[in-house]
């Protein structure tokens, strides 16, 4: 006879093989994804998206080029280009295709929606990304040149962006078309035929793909429908609800976690107090055990870091800060630091950090609340939207430059604790052609805005996804980004 623990195992090991087999709403034709996000999420207009938003975004109204499922650059709108030796003007041949209405993009409609696009995204840090870009030139029907004043290696990157969907008349046109479903709040992407995006007839092309019904849901509510097959896929998974998922020796194949890049840490909202002076912002970053910060998680490969711009992107002999101290003698000065402005009245030593809500979240704060003690300052959580002097920061890269990192923290766009000389050093790096004289100036940008200690660096975003087998186009991407349109790939 089998032993109770024995049989409870047998149930999971089938009842895992049986999730990781079937589709989660019993329809085969449609495969069922839900973001961590709010239902309203999805359909965002304008330019300020959320990360569903953007997904939903790239799917219905692509660009010059797009993303595949490894996230690489691909063809879209464009059906190749090309780029001048000296890196200043990429050239691309527009696809022979029609908007929604029948009529045929041309390059001039490209070349309008991309300068209209740029043109409001100023102020923005995705505005800030594009400052490069010097002309965009429509040269025949269906040749775009866009000439920059500085060589942008990641420009294409850029290009793909979900904002810089090529839109005419109010017209899109993306791999799929979008149709909402008002019954749950989510939303159905039907995966349109190669011809009418300009490509030659595919013989059942329609076999070969699925519908997405996507939808919204909390972190709770994803893992629970994922756990009880009604889901397929989970996106845009991050730390504050890392715990849900099931890590353990059962999820291998489920819980996909990404290499990310992004910005993760604390962000000074209030400038007085405790947090009136650099020097004790300081005392608060340096005390942090950030070796340890991942521990009640279990996330192998976590990247810490103490820098505004991670030692691996801002390259040369980058090195993290106060390497030469021990977290003892870092802690010891940080408390030194907080006692004499605490001792030099009637101080309170305490400081509010406002987090998401989840567990993930829980275990940061206790981490976190635990380094501050140690030299003297006590931590208050605080939710979404509440008063707090430290906000956390948990945003993905668009690109790997350390031009994307420093322009999250321009004057333009967060004005509190800012520099005005590390943008000016920023704009330089953009318009300067030497490679060696535009890492000085990011350098350079980089040393002045840590000194105003705006920001708290405690490393790498968390991304992760819960993946059912019967799905294909999902992979791990360097960009921890997962299109829409890849996963409607049918695996029959």
């Amino acid at each position: 006879m089998m032993t109770t623990s024995r049989l409870r195992l047998s149930a999971m090991l089938a009842a895992a093989a049986l999730l990781g087999g079937c589709g989660g709403s019993g329809d085969p034709d449609t495969v069922e994804v839900a973001f961590i996000a709010d239902s309203a999420d999805l359909l965002e207009t304008g330019l300020r998206l959320s990360s569903a938003a953007q997904q939903v975004r790239a799917a219905t109204a692509t660009g010059l080029v797009s993303l595949d499922s490894h996230g690489e650059i691909v063809p879209s709108i464009a059906e190749r280009w090309i780029v001048t030796e000296d890196g200043l003007s990429y050239i691309f041949r527009v696809r022979d295709a029609n908007w929604p209405d029948g009529s045929q993009i041309t390059a001039e409609q490209v070349r309008d929606s991309l300068r209209q696009t740029i043109r409001q995204l100023r102020g923005t840090s995705l505005g800030l990304d594009l400052a490069a870009v010097s002309q965009v030139r429509a040269m025949t029907g269906r040749v775009v040149e866009i000439d920059l004043s500085a060589p942008v290696p990641d420009f294409l990157q850029l290009l793909a962006q979900p904002e810089l969907g090529i839109s005419y008349k109010k017209q899109v046109a993306g791999p799929m078309v979008l149709a909402e479903n008002k019954r749950d709040g989510g939303i159905v992407l039907t995966p349109l035929p190669p011809e009418k995006r300009g490509l030659p007839a595919v013989p059942d092309w329609e076999e070969s793909v699925r519908k997405l019904h996507v939808r919204g849901l909390s972190g709770a509510d994803a893992v629970a429908a994922f756990g009880s097959g009604e889901v397929d896929v989970v996106l845009d998974g991050r730390l504050a609800d890392f715990p849900r998922a099931d890590t353990g020796p059962l999820s291998r194949g489920t819980v996909r976690l990404d290499a990310a890049q992004g910005i993760f840490g604390l962000r000074v909202v209030r400038d007085d107090g405790l947090l009136g002076d650099a020097v004790r912002r300081e005392a608060l970053a340096m005390a942090i055990d950030r070796d340890t910060l991942m521990s009640p998680f279990n996330i192998a490969g976590w990247v810490p870091s103490t820098r505004l711009v991670p030692a691996a992107i801002a390259g040369g002999d980058a090195g993290e800060r106060w390497a030469g101290l021990t977290l003892e003698e870092r802690q010891a000065s940080a408390r030194q630091r907080i006692a004499g402005w605490a001792n030099g009245g009637d101080n309170k030593a305490e400081v509010r950090i406002s987090l998401p809500t989840g567990p993930g979240s829980d275990r940061l704060f206790q981490q976190i609340a635990q380094n501050w003690q140690s030299i003297g300052v006590t931590a208050v959580r605080v939710g979404p939207g509440s008063a707090a002097d430290l906000v956390l920061i948990d945003t993905l890269a668009r690109f790997g430059s350390p031009r994307w990192y420093l322009n999250q923290f321009a004057c333009s766009v967060r004005r509190l604790l800012c520099s005005p000389e590390a943008d000016e050093l920023v704009k330089l790096a953009t318009q300067e052609i030497d490679p060696a004289k535009r890492h000085v100036a990011l350098l350079e940008a980089e040393t002045r805005l840590t000194a105003m200690q705006g920001f708290i660096p405690l490393g790498a975003p968390v991304r992760w996804s819960l993946v059912r087998g019967s799905v294909l186009g999902f992979a791990p991407t360097r960009l921890s980004v997962h299109p829409l349109f890849p996963l409607a790939v049918d695996p029959k």
